[in-house]
């Protein structure tokens, strides 16, 4: 019905926003005032109600007649107007269904209206018999939700109100999508019931799909659980998905919530380039644990320096290269007791791994040390090595031979400098969690060798010297410093001491200025010594080896967004190894529920005293007596464990 063709009076009803409302008073300026249901009636609220004024072609008319009020139209209409299932059924007991399924009917058996468009108020005088303003509201839902008319949406737009009837093929698939969405919303309803009671049956997976990604952080919402009124969070997915049988206790979330790939790389480097190299003579060592499988850095001493040599990928991969972005948005390896999701592809190990071939080539930082152990100078090359792998207890039976001796002084001397220079030592005891294929879980301590000690030393002393290096030769690098941490006066000793002295400790600080690394007590610091495995390490070759080639160097603003984005991939995967061990470690009490262990009183400040259990490598707060002194152990065991939130208390036990 056009607007323009009736007499807009109070109490007229129209259509607005697909709504309806009704006319309250005279038009001014091309508007009408109108009132509508901004919020229909709760069980504790009334029904709320708007007004405002809007443009005639803003809606249309439904009848050309006043109505009584909104309040009778919209009342007509909920006790008249037929639901869904009465439109799409066979039968119905809906007075307006059956009329309008009758009205359908009659104009199909005659070929003339079967195709025709015919207007609102027509077809309502058809098979209502007449035309009532209180009704109007009714038997337009009754015709607009019905499967056998269609309304002409042309001609809504130019405020008339047309409809035509559907032909029967429509009208078979509209009826059987709803038989089958009727169906599903019943299995839906079913698998509800089930899953209150948390007794599902194979089949429910599927509905368990959203509960999945939430638990998984892909994303911050879940039908199932908003459904089954459950708060949506992925703690309470991942709750969900263990009391269901879903998922069993050693799926392990974390990684994928932290968005990083549980895979390593795939795209391949290329083979390294054949270009010249210096050949170092004689064995270098490259000492790590016994279950690594990237040996990426290797150590020597020639009689006058000091070498550190280190895998050399950055030989191929070249700045904002697809490899080089890709290592970038990882940040690092990612090492779980799953096993390694790599930074760079896995069979990159065979060509830049060090030690693996009879000849490793590698870039190498040459030190020349004076006799306190400071650096007075460091240069880079590229080079070919003989490299000697060892195991920390292999090194360890060497550290008085020939071979190694010079390197255990030279780091023990270190050592001592960096403790002059104001360097904080912490020494917190660690462990090492492995899985078997049963996914058992395994928790050792991570005995400490000398000779990891004393890679430790190399390492940082390589990382000085190419921090020197690049500041000579003012190349824009990464840096890294922290700031000088604020001694307690009452330090106390053993365990304890070192917790309290790990909480002085201020946050690392990347970027491509020098300062002092107040920790390390090293007067400038970056790190070099694993490219396979750190991108910041990748970034550092990347430019060392542009400036030894006479490339373009990267620039200061793109090596602090690259050095940024790095890190951002870096913490990330901290983080995820983190919760990842906590994981496995609530996972080993889990499987073995008469475990008791012995815990080490380290702080009584805060709301509940501090305890280390060394042994699980894990801390922990709960009540203990007055009576227990700091460094003081009790036994404990776990008394209650909650998987999905990474908690467990702990309980003391007599020894």
């Amino acid at each position: 019905m056009a607007t323009s063709n009736i007499s807009l009076d109070t109490n007229t009803i129209v259509l607005y926003k697909s709504s309806v409302a009704v006319i309250t008073g005279t038009g001014e300026n091309g508007k009408f005032p109108i009132r509508y249901q901004s919020a229909p009636a709760t069980a504790s609220k009334p029904a709320s109600y708007a007004q405002q004024s809007v443009r005639t072609k803003d809606f249309t008319v439904l009848s050309g007649s006043a109505a009584s009020s909104l309040e009778c139209v919209l009342d007509w209409a909920e006790k008249n107007a037929p639901c869904e299932e009465d439109m799409y059924a066979k039968s119905t007991d809906n007075m307006l269904a059956a009329q309008v399924k009758d009205c359908y009917e009659l104009l199909c058996s005659d070929e003339e209206t079967a195709n025709e468009s015919h207007s609102f108020e027509d077809l309502v005088s058809l098979f209502r018999g007449e035309v009532k303003a209180d009704e109007c509201w009714g038997n337009y839902l009754a015709l607009k939700n019905t499967v056998y008319f269609k309304q002409d949406l042309k001609e809504l737009m130019d405020g008339k109100l047309v409809f035509s009837p559907r032909p029967q093929a429509e009208i078979d698939e509209l009826v059987r999508k709803a038989d089958a969405k009727g169906q599903e919303a019943q299995k839906r309803e079913e698998f509800l019931v089930r899953l209150k009671e948390r007794k599902l049956l194979p089949e429910d997976s599927i509905f368990m799909t959203d509960v999945e990604n939430l638990a998984y952080g892909k994303t911050d919402k879940s039908r199932t659980m908003h459904d089954a009124k459950l708060k949506e969070s992925p703690e309470n997915a991942h709750k969900l998905l263990l009391e269901t049988g879903i998922w069993d206790i050693t799926r392990n979330p974390y990684p994928i919530r932290w968005g990083l790939s549980m895979k390593s790389a795939t795209e391949g480097l290329a083979a390294p380039p054949d270009e010249e190299r210096l050949s170092v003579d004689g064995i270098s060592y490259a000492i790590d644990n016994e279950y690594s499988t990237d040996p990426d850095d290797a150590v020597a001493w020639d009689g006058s320096f000091l070498w550190v040599h280190i895998a050399d990928p950055a030989s191929t991969v070249m700045p904002d290269s697809s490899i080089d972005q890709s290592a970038r948005a990882r940040g690092a390896t990612l090492y779980l007791p799953e096993g390694a999701a790599r930074m760079l592809a896995e069979d990159c190990l065979e060509d830049y791994a060090l030690g693996l071939k009879e000849k490793s080539r590698a870039l190498s930082f040459r030190m020349k040390l004076d006799a306190d152990g400071n650096i007075e100078d460091c240069s880079v090359f590229k080079t070919l090595v003989n490299v000697r792998r060892l195991t920390y207890q292999q090194a360890d039976t060497m550290k008085d031979g020939p071979e190694l001796k010079e390197l255990f002084d030279i780091a023990r001397k270190n050592v001592e400098r960096r403790i002059r220079a104001g360097a904080v030592m912490i020494d917190i005891p660690q462990v090492h969690i492995t899985l078997d294929a049963d996914k058992r879980v395994s928790i050792e301590e991570d005995k400490r060798a000398e000779s990891s000690d004393m890679i430790r030393e190399m390492m940082l002393l390589a990382g000085e010297g190419a921090a020197l290096f690049a500041f000579k030769n003012r190349i824009p690098f990464p840096f890294i410093s922290q700031d000088a941490p604020t001694l307690p006066q009452d330090l106390p000793e053993g365990l304890a001491g070192q917790f309290r002295l790990r909480r002085c400790m201020h946050k690392r600080s990347v970027g491509i200025t020098p300062s002092m690394h107040c920790g390390l007590g090293l007067r400038m610091y970056t790190q070099v010594t694993s490219p396979l495995r750190r991108y910041s390490d990748l970034i550092a070759h990347e430019q060392l080896r542009a400036f030894l080639d006479g490339r373009q160097l990267i620039s200061k603003d793109d090596m602090l967004m690259r050095i940024s984005e790095g890190d951002a991939g870096f913490q990330a995967a901290h983080k995820a190894e983190r919760k990842t061990d906590l994981h496995w470690t609530l996972v080993y009490l889990l499987q073995n529920p008469s475990w008791t262990g012995e815990a080490i009183l380290v702080d009584r400040g805060g709301k509940q005293p501090q305890l280390f259990i060394a042994e699980l490598g894990l801390e922990t707060y709960m009540g203990v007596e007055d009576t227990v002194a700091l460094n003081e152990k009790i036994r404990v065991r776990a008394d209650k464990i909650n998987l999905s939130e990474l908690t467990v208390e702990f309980v003391r036990v007599e020894s």
